[in-house]
């Protein structure tokens, strides 16, 4: 039998239904080739509720593969299932509908299906999961680049954000759990690893130990030496204290690269997003993380057009950006998620503003990239190389600072580091 897998969002939603699909791979399924099979026996979409948009996508998917292949058992989980999943159930045709939860129990619930042909929706309350559900990953099959999930669940609650309502509170993952999956994807030869989490600044404060972020850091490193790379998918200004900051300075394979979400450079604005932390402090730790690691890119989230904000305040993160020099700037208008504190704002604001304020960051970011790129150009740079781009009829790799090489070779590339000239001809920006 086949499966087929598909994800939108982020790269845990990615982790979380390759980890299931191991289970389907253990148990003598294989997947799903449009050039040899007619039709995957199973399909299973992992779902992305963190914007409106994201919702939109999330229904197109869904409709696309049950128009495309109307006999498979369709199985929806995630974040959007697990606030519509009576419509998906009722609506889309979907076959099994899952949450943020219960994810382990895929394969026994698609098994039992077989052999009842009766739909399966369940749902839990946010509030009832309080467990770190465990999944496990020993081989990638979407990607060379491994994502190893640490945490799930957010205590943040910011005023914009739908997400702690639907996957519930933190729960961390034991630590010595991830260093063995760590040592496992090592071991079946992926050299690089990618830590994730929904909310990782909240990661080890519900553990017996209270190992902190830096703590799990420090394992990793100390605990898998032979791992080549390991680079954090996103991290708050909270987890960056002096043993984080120490770690990056000490360890060659701690990724010279972060993502750091600023959201806004107002001080007024990040109250009402409800971000706990001062505009001060993120600068100063900022310039330490450069300071130990020379050349170390750092990348930034920024919300723009939120509820309240005047001219004034766009210009002040306009301003911050431009003093902190961010080697790029992902920007986003804000989108209004009904449930949220921030849907209810008075001086919501206009698209054609938040359109405007989007595009001049965006010029901003342009600067910083081509700056940034330009101290490369010319040198020679040690890539991981990922995968093969057939229309470029190329190899595709990143650098230790996530520079992305687009190199052709004669030679077979894909999951191996070569050193490779940095020219204009075969980079891409991040």
């Amino acid at each position: 039998m086949t499966l087929l897998i598909d994800f939108l969002g982020c790269k845990v939603n990615s982790y979380e239904v390759e980890a299931i699909a191991e289970t389907f791979i253990q148990n003598g399924f294989s997947f799903f080739d449009a050039k040899k099979d007619e039709f995957p026996d199973v399909i299973i979409i992992n779902t992305c509720a963190v914007t409106q948009t994201s919702v939109t996508k999330d229904k197109k998917v869904i409709k696309k593969y049950r128009k495309l292949y109307p006999n498979a058992i369709l199985v929806v989980m995630g974040c959007y299932a697990q606030f519509d999943y009576e419509k998906i159930s009722k609506e889309m045709g979907a076959n099994i509908v899952l949450g943020t939860s219960n994810r382990n129990k895929v394969y026994e619930l698609v098994m039992k299906y077989f052999k009842n042909k009766e739909n399966i929706c369940l749902h839990d309350e946010n509030n009832s999961i309080t467990k770190y559900e465990k999944l496990k990953l020993a081989h990638s099959y979407l990607t060379t680049r491994a994502y190893v999930k640490i945490q799930d669940g957010c205590n943040n609650f910011c005023s914009y954000c739908l997400i702690p309502y639907i996957r519930g509170r933190s729960r961390s993952r034991d630590a010595s759990d991830i260093v063995e999956e760590i040592q496992n994807l090592v071991k079946n030869g992926y050299k690089e690893v990618v830590l994730t989490g929904i909310d990782m600044s909240s990661y080890g404060l519900d553990l017996p130990e209270k190992i902190s972020f830096s703590n799990l850091i420090e394992k990793i490193l100390v605990e898998v030496p032979n791992l080549y790379r390991l680079r954090i998918s996103s991290l708050e200004e909270s987890q960056i204290d002096e043993k984080f900051i120490n770690l990056l300075g000490k360890y060659d394979n701690f990724a010279s690269h972060l993502h750091i979400p600023l959201q806004s450079g107002s001080a007024s604005i990040l109250k009402k997003m409800n971000r706990k932390y001062d505009l001060s402090g993120f600068y100063t730790k900022i310039f330490a993380l450069r300071k130990i690691k020379p050349g170390l890119s750092i990348t930034t989230d920024v919300i723009v057009g939120f509820p309240g904000e005047t001219e004034e305040n766009f210009m002040e993160t306009y301003n911050f950006c431009k003093e902190i020099k961010f080697t790029k700037i992902h920007v986003f208008p804000y989108s209004s998620r009904q449930g949220t504190v921030a849907s209810k704002m008075p001086n919501q604001i206009d698209p054609k503003i938040k359109k405007d304020r989007v595009n001049r960051l965006l010029e901003l970011s342009k600067e910083f990239e081509n700056e940034y790129i330009n101290n490369y150009l010319g040198k020679e740079i040690e890539f991981l190389f990922e995968d093969y781009l057939e229309k470029e009829h190329a190899y595709r790799g990143h650098s230790s600072n996530y520079l992305e090489c687009i190199y052709k070779s004669e030679e077979e590339l894909t999951n191996k580091v070569k050193k490779v000239k940095l020219t204009e001809d075969n980079f891409k920006y991040f």
